[in-house]
């Protein structure tokens, strides 16, 4: 610590501090406008200047490491002189558009100048500026405005990663310029601007700052669950914005977050309910929807309805639609998306780890000292941990570890990239692990006093053969010992693991090996250590947690052994066996499911086989559709309820790292829809004779009886979110397993789905921004590739698998290996899904140029 005075104030701080740090600890505040907190600062600006006793000349607060013994004055009229000097000089030929400019109201210089007292501007100067930049997608830039304060190059570079913006020119003809192939559309740039210079095209001319209502809520359309601000005037949301320094994303946001809201405005909305394709009332289709279901369920028996529930909806909705299901329609034939990766990883973690989802929060992983990236293209899955990880490796010096097919954005910052084949993930997870073990680098203290079984897990690493895990996975034996020592060097591991894990044919196998992995490591050990098994989509821990399986009852608890809990609690009798994804499709086939009822999710683009989805619910007597959307799913119900988005609702969700947020509503539903609790409280009051549940009522009940949840009720109230309990494993609960070692099939071709970083799901295909960059669905293609099938850059390939085939425009990239190629499941036109089986997300293939 170093002790100075600023202003006639005693300060002590920690060495390596600046002045401006200083004197915010003691509550004075220094002027700044290039200052961004989360970079590194620049000193652009120079409105920061202080007076240092003994120093000829002043000194910049924002980037001047402050001193033992060190005097600073902060306010003099000296100060004031030179501060007013440098912002006026700032406004040499600054456009006098601030009627127009989309910054006004809010605009950084605009405050400086007043609070400054800059009336005037006595300094003149040839008129150099570049032209307005408008070939840009999304974003405007308007040099003219530009106070090279160079924060929209800092963020883009340090913080998201992406190093798309710098500074083209010298002198006073400098300007921001951009490399298209590298921007990530997130916006932080706009956001960061202090000026009108980045401007939002979907924004422009839309509302002054002072016409819009800010709603704090969260966005959901990722697990990472940032915390946002949304805009709304006239009942529309018109930007969405996060606060730098208060929220748990700092302020940072994606293209999801930043321009992926227009779904919410978007004209295939649906505002009223159908019947038979047929507007109709909201009485008229509740009747109905209640009519039909107690009627198959009186007649058929409860094993004859069937329910499909989503991520897109809240805990509390998800918690309802499960009893409804179980307590009203005597069905557990319930099941989601959810099953084809989180739900598989989930089961893993919970047995061996005692695990719904991730060990800790995701700001821990910038905090780590060795961070292992497993099968996941953050910038793609959740931007908010690719954030974490840029943190670390850029500012703190950690070891990062990519293992992936593919390569992905973060092998640039990579110390060790693991680029293994397709299938052997189980080996690579082992051979990392039994390379730790045999180096004495081990979790000792840990793995004695929690795990179970170490003998086992030691005896089976033991004959682990590396040779062999170099064969399977095409790695050499140097790259797993450089790997793992970037491990076992660490005092702290976070380990990450993506949906090419979560979503593959041995997901439970390689999950298992990596939780394997995460005991010997120190993974699940220490403040700044965790695992992170990472979803697509928004609220899928939530999905999980409320019990939509039949297997579990909520928080993960086993059915058969919960039932009594649950059957006491509700006072009824629930029903035996259950139907999971596979066996509703089979069931609807076989002519053994007659109804059908699905909340906020479409099996025609979401599923696997979903070309074989399509021809079972032609046979439905009934097919229930509650969604936000039009879709090609809603043109074949029986009835459309109309619901409400993330943004019109109350109730809570829970991001992967079980931080559990509240939403508020920003604006109302359109027309006549309705909160999807609302609608499936009405449902169930109607078919089970009992009261009407609330939302709050729900959310105690799911907290009192799942587990994990405590407090998490009456937190709420006050707060914007809370935390589930904290992991804490009882000693000797944690099992290692022994899982199967295969080596992979060899494949002429494989195809491997990912997920376009420009799209969230089908939602954001509905917003224009996101078409904008990403209209349609690629066919990735390695060049050889290209080559040996034929196929230029932007034609098309016709890919057949094992159950049905899809065309697709092409990218040729080497981010792909020869012998790989990877398409998104974001878009309705190729619909990948219909040529993936069921529990995989990587197939053998074959292509011809279509």
């Amino acid at each position: 610590m170093i002790n100075l005075k600023i202003d006639g104030k005693d300060v002590q701080i920690a060495s390596g501090a600046t002045i401006l740090a200083a004197a915010e600890a003691v509550g004075i505040k220094i002027p700044t406008l290039c200052y961004l907190k989360k970079v590194s600062p620049t000193g652009a600006c120079r409105v920061c200047a202080v007076e240092v006793e003994g120093a000829d000349k002043t000194m910049t607060a924002c980037n001047t490491r402050a001193v033992d013994g060190m005097v600073v004055t902060t306010q003099s009229e000296k100060l004031a002189g030179i501060r007013r000097q440098i912002v006026e000089l700032l406004l040499v030929n600054h456009p006098l558009d601030c009627p127009v400019c989309d910054a006004g109201g809010e605009c950084e210089l605009q405050d400086i100048c007043y609070s400054q007292n800059v009336v005037r501007q006595p300094f003149e100067a040839d008129d150099v500026n570049a032209a307005t930049i408008d070939h840009w997608p999304l974003i405007q830039q308007v040099p003219s405005r530009c106070i090279m304060c160079e924060k929209c190059v800092k963020t883009c570079h340090e913080t998201i990663g992406s190093s798309a913006l710098s500074v083209n020119e010298k002198g006073d003809k400098a300007f921001i310029d951009k490399d298209l192939d590298k921007c990530e559309f997130c916006g932080n740039c706009v956001q960061v601007c202090p000026t009108g210079t980045m401007i939002s095209k979907p924004f422009k001319f839309k509302a002054r700052p002072w016409e819009l209502r800010k709603t704090a809520s969260v966005c959901t359309l990722c697990s990472a669950q940032c915390q946002v601000d949304m805009h709304s005037k006239q009942g529309k949301v018109l930007r969405v914005t996060s606060e730098d320094g208060s929220t748990v994303n700092d302020g940072n946001l994606c293209v999801g977050g930043f321009f992926g809201h227009d779904y919410l405005n978007s004209d295939q909305r649906l505002t009223t309910p159908l019947i038979d394709q047929q507007t109709s009332s909201w009485e008229i289709a509740l009747d109905k929807v209640a009519a039909e279901l107690s009627r198959v369920r009186d007649e058929l028996g409860g094993q004859a309805i069937a329910g499909l529930a989503s991520p897109h909806l809240t805990n509390e909705e998800n918690y309802l639609f499960q009893k409804l299901f179980r307590v009203a329609l005597a069905s557990n034939n319930i099941d989601s998306e959810a099953r084809f990766g989180n739900l598989r990883a989930a089961k893993v973690l919970n047995e061996q780890l005692k695990l719904s989802g991730a060990s800790n929060h995701i700001d821990r992983i910038g905090q780590a000292e060795a961070v292992l990236v497993f099968g996941a293209d953050l910038r793609s899955e959740a931007p908010a941990l690719n954030w974490q990880v840029q943190l670390a490796a850029r500012k703190n010096d950690t070891r990062l570890i990519v293992a992936n097919q593919r390569k992905i954005k973060l092998v640039k910052q990579a110390e060790s990239f693991l680029q293994y084949r397709v299938g052997s993930e189980v080996y690579l997870a082992g051979a990392l692990a039994k390379l730790l073990v045999e180096k004495g680098q081990a979790d000792n203290d840990f793995l004695n006093q929690f795990v179970g079984n170490r003998d086992e897990l030691e005896a089976y690493l033991k004959q682990l053969d590396l040779v062999a895990a170099c064969a399977a996975t095409g790695l050499t034996l140097a790259q797993l010992e450089e790997a793992a020592d970037h491990l076992g060097q660490a005092a702290s591991v976070a380990i990450i693991i993506g949906r090419d894990v979560i979503g593959s044919v041995q997901a439970e196998a390689a999950v298992a090996a990596l939780a394997n992995l995460a005991l010997v490591s120190g993974a699940l050990h220490g403040d700044h250590s965790g695992l992170y098994p990472v979803t697509t989509k928004g609220n899928m821990q939530g999905l999980i947690d409320a019990g939509v399986a039949p297997e579990f009852l909520p928080g993960l608890q086993d059915y058969t052994a919960a039932k009594n809990k649950f059957e006491s609690s509700w006072q009824v009798k629930l029903p035996e066996g259950g139907a999971d994804a596979a066996g509703i499709l089979a069931g609807i086939e076989q002519g053994t499911i007659r109804a059908l009822f699905l909340a906020g999710t479409n099996p025609l683009v979401g599923f696997p086989e979903s070309a074989r989805w399509r021809k079972a619910l032609e046979k439905l007597e009934i097919l229930v559709v509650q969604d936000i959307l039009a879709s090609e799913l809603t043109q074949l119900a029986t009835v459309v309820l109309p619901g409400a988005a993330s943004a019109e609702k109350r109730g809570s969700v829970t991001a992967l790292d079980q931080r559990v947020n509240k939403l508020k509503i920003a604006v109302a539903p359109p027309g006549e829809a309705r909160p999807d609790v609302a609608i499936l409280s009405e449902l169930f009051a109607r078919l089970s004779d009992k009261p009407e549940p609330s939302e709050k009522a729900l959310r105690q009940e799911m907290m009192d009886l799942s587990g994990g949840y405590a407090d998490v009720c009456q937190n709420l109230e006050q707060r914007s979110f809370c935390w589930k309990q904290a992991y804490a494993p009882a000693a000797k609960s944690l099992l290692a397993a022994t899982p199967a070692l295969t080596t992979p099939e060899a494949a002429e071709l494989q195809l491997l789905i990912g997920k376009c970083p420009f799209q969230f799901g089908t939602t954001t295909t509905y917003s224009a921004a996101n078409h904008e960059l990403a209209p349609a669905g690629l066919i990735i293609v390695n060049p050889a590739d290209a080559a040996k099938l034929g196929v230029a850059d932007g034609g098309h390939l016709k890919v057949t698998g094992p159950v049905g085939s899809a065309i697709g425009k092409v990218m040729i990239n080497e981010m792909v290996p020869a012998g790989l190629i990877t398409a998104s499941d974001n878009f309705t036109d190729m619909n990948i899904q219909q040529i993936m089986p069921s529990g995989s997300n990587c197939v053998a293939v074959t292509a011809l140029k279509a």
